[in-house]
């Protein structure tokens, strides 16, 4: 695995009808993670994307 130093603690992740769920990406800040889960919202209306700091779970 490389190591590009990058720190990235901002994570989207969809859920699906089954509770099913899937890392959409990783960000460097919330506000970035945001910006891109607010677009899937827009475009994907039968979906949930929330934004969470990696391993602390689900953000409000």
């Amino acid at each position: 695995m490389s190591d590009s130093g990058a720190v990235l603690p901002w994570q989207v992740v969809r859920q699906d009808d089954g509770g099913n769920r899937y890392r959409v990406g990783r960000y460097a800040t919330e506000a970035e993670a945001r910006k891109v889960a607010d677009g899937l919202d827009d475009r994907h209306r039968h979906q949930v994307y929330r934004v969470e700091r990696v391993g602390q779970g689900t953000r409000p």
